[in-house]
Order: structure tokens, then C-alpha cells, then sequence
């Protein structure tokens, strides 16, 4: 069987100058939160784009020794969102 499909993408190394995004722990929430998108699992920093009640942001997951430790961008508007996961797989953002 070819797993090939199953990975996502690699985002590219961060470029000089990029946008540095601002992580925080994520709160406490209510609603559903929905992966729309993610980097691979193989990396030990593993992105993912997410979605709520017509907001999104980047929900970043390192794999660090006692577990996982979970972060994310500030949300925003979906549309913004979507532009900095393109950012952040071009290397324009980390």
C-alpha cells in the first residue's frame, strides 16, 4: 500500500526576515475545533490549521520528552488564517 497520501506537507525552512508568530497556550473552548489542514507527522514541530465558529488559527504541537506540549497563533478571520498557514509553509512566518 502506498502511505504516501497519508503525509502532510513539509513546511519550508523559516526565510530571513520571516513573520514571527506569536504562540500562546490555547484556551479553554466550548466549541468543536476542526483540522482543516497539517504539516507531517514525521517532524518534531507538527502544524496544524484549524477552524471554529468562522475563525481559524495554527495550532502548533512539539513533541518534547513527557509529552506534547500544544500552542497556538492568535485567532483570526478564516481568510487570514489560511493566509498564514500559506505563510508559514513558504517559510514566510514561524
Amino acid at each position: 500500500m502506498d502511505t504516501e497520501g497519508f503525509h502532510g506537507p513539509h513546511p519550508k525552512p523559516p526565510k530571513e526576515g520571516c513573520v514571527a508568530i506569536d504562540w500562546s497556550e490555547p484556551p479553554p473552548r466550548d466549541c468543536a475545533v476542526r483540522v482543516r489542514s497539517h504539516t507531517c507527522e514525521c517532524m518534531v514541530e507538527v502544524y496544524a490549521l484549524c477552524t471554529a465558529d468562522g475563525k481559524g488559527c495554527i495550532r502548533r504541537t512539539e513533541k518534547v520528552a513527557g509529552g506534547d506540549r500544544i500552542s497556538e497563533s492568535p485567532w483570526a478571520g478564516a481568510a487570514e488564517a489560511r493566509q498564514l498557514w500559506n505563510d508559514l509553509l513558504e517559510g514566510d512566518a514561524r
